[in-house]
């Protein structure tokens, strides 16, 4: 008699499994600087750091800005402040961090973040937990 190990989860205690889904490819990106891109009627911006100190990295925000109500976020001139990386809005310079789109200037202002990655020559951004 073999043993086998088998994962077994029940329909209604099921975890959501990641949801990556493609929105451009690497060619699109323009290194150390915004793009924007559609994902189900959101604009999203799209920052690619060819040389990080953990490697390449994509990073993905929404656009629009809430401060001053623009979609300018994709335009911004990314930076390092207090720790991190960040993005300078373009109109009122407010800097909001990259990794999870909060601002430093104003804690009640967040701009919406998705996880995003390299697939090969993919970008994807993550969808669901």
């Amino acid at each position: 008699m073999t043993h086998t190990n088998v994962a077994r989860t029940e329909k209604s205690g099921a975890v959501p499994t990641e949801q990556w889904k493609p929105i451009c490819q690497r060619q699109d990106l323009v290194a150390n600087s915004g793009v924007v891109v559609w994902l189900d009627n959101t604009q999203v911006a799209l920052f690619h750091l060819p040389q990080t100190e953990d490697g390449e990295k994509v990073f993905a925000l929404q656009n629009h800005d809430p401060k001053s109500g623009a979609n300018v976020i994709g335009r911004g001139i990314i930076g390092h402040l207090k720790g991190g990386l960040v993005i300078a809005s373009p109109l009122y310079k407010q800097h909001y961090r990259l990794d999870n789109g909060t601002c430093l200037e104003y804690p009640d202002q967040q701009l919406r973040h998705w996880p995003a990655r390299l697939n090969g020559e993919v970008v994807e951004i993550q969808t669901a937990p």
